[in-house]
């Protein structure tokens, strides 16, 4: 659907980080009782429909993991050029494989599958290089008012949040266009 906007569009998209729960333990922790009690009134039968019309499979995480070092991967891959290959690959093992991204192996065969070195990426990260920097884009979410993932925050100005149907999109950026030529 992102690739869609952006032929259409003409628009850049940036994956940039945001925890959803900055509290989760390296470990990862079980799903806290809103989550489960929001999976048993329909929120994952919207998701695996919108899954089912754009053909990709869906596994709903049974598990919250720390993702951290996946964020921090991430940057590395930005800084080589790869930053939405390597994000739609840790996506995929997430929702469609139900993999944990808190663990190297997971991220390291991310990387493998982009054409990144995951010896260095792995070295890079430990060194904590990035540490700071996704911090600081974390931090620069929660002053925008981030509270949900994803957002897509467009013109620095107008956010759609959550897992949307590509018609919402249109349907913000014909807004979007409404507006600036007001």
């Amino acid at each position: 659907m992102v690739d869609q906007l952006k032929a259409k569009y003409k628009v850049d998209l940036e994956w940039r980080p945001y925890y959803l729960h900055p509290d989760t333990p390296p470990g990862g922790m079980d799903l806290p009782d809103y989550i489960r009690r929001a999976r048993a009134n329909g929120s994952d039968e919207r998701l695996q429909g919108m899954a089912d019309m754009h053909g990709m499979p869906f596994k709903s995480p049974d598990r919250i993991y720390n993702t951290r070092i996946a964020h921090e991967a991430t940057e590395y891959a930005r800084g080589h050029g790869k930053a939405i290959e390597f994000h739609h690959v840790v996506f995929r093992q997430v929702y469609a494989e139900g993999l944990d991204v808190s663990k190297w192996e997971v991220l390291r065969a991310a990387a493998v599958e982009v054409r990144l070195d995951a010896d260095d990426m792995q070295a890079v990260v430990d060194s904590g290089k990035y540490t700071a920097e996704v911090a600081r884009q974390v931090q620069y979410a929660q002053q925008i008012g981030v509270t949900g993932v994803p957002t897509y925050v467009i013109n620095d100005r107008y956010a759609v949040v959550g897992a949307q149907p590509y018609e919402a999109f249109q349907r913000a950026l014909a807004q979007i266009a409404k507006n600036s030529q007001s």
